[in-house]
């Protein structure tokens, strides 16, 4: 698969915090959607790393570093339910958002390799596609100074999520599993302290 392919089959994730967005469900209710998927994900990487189940969806969506690792569908869905679950919906939602739609315009612009990091006016793209997604809900919460603030330090937290791979211990510290708790953790600490 195209990597454009494979950044739309990621934008198609947006439709989780759509469901809430659009009033379809509660924030509770996909909370539970989220669980339940994540235990679902979680179910699949294993009969794929353990098993050896080999799908073809598996071999055409994974990338070489997760082949033997839990591949980025999986870290997605976990990181988008760890914010849901600890966050509420005007944090968390900005978060999943800029997961869902600033990683895939992120790398349809340009990619890197692990340990390194993307160009600056890649970076530069994303900081404004995720200050942009976070605006509208914090905005709606604060003062305009607290906003402005609390969208920035998201989207910096994104940006360097999505900037940066870090490898650990052997491990490459994938950006689906990063982005959303980078932004809603930043979200959060600039609300906490000046909201």
């Amino acid at each position: 698969m195209s990597e454009i392919g494979r950044r739309l089959v990621h934008v198609s994730g947006t439709a989780l915090p759509a469901l809430y967005l659009l009033g379809w469900v509660t924030w509770q209710e996909l909370g539970l959607l989220l669980v339940v998927g994540s235990v679902g994900v979680a179910i699949l990487e294993l009969l794929r790393l353990q098993v050896g189940l080999d799908w073809w969806i598996y071999r055409e969506l994974t990338r070489e570093y997760e082949q033997d690792n839990p591949a980025g569908y999986a870290l997605y869905f976990f990181s988008m339910t760890a914010v849901a679950l600890v966050f509420d919906p005007h944090i968390a939602v900005p978060g999943m958002l800029m997961l869902t739609i600033g990683d895939p315009i992120s790398g349809v612009l340009g990619s890197n390799e692990a340990g390194t990091a993307k160009q600056a006016g890649v970076l530069l793209v994303m900081f404004g596609v995720c200050f942009a997604l976070a605006w509208p809900f914090v905005a709606a919460q604060t003062p305009f100074p607290v906003a402005v603030a609390a969208a920035a330090v998201g989207a910096l937290g994104a940006t360097l999520a999505d900037g940066l791979k870090p490898v650990v211990a052997g491990y490459v510290v994938d950006d689906n599993l990063s982005i959303p708790p980078a932004a809603a953790v930043g979200i959060w600490t600039v609300l906490a302290l000046f909201g």
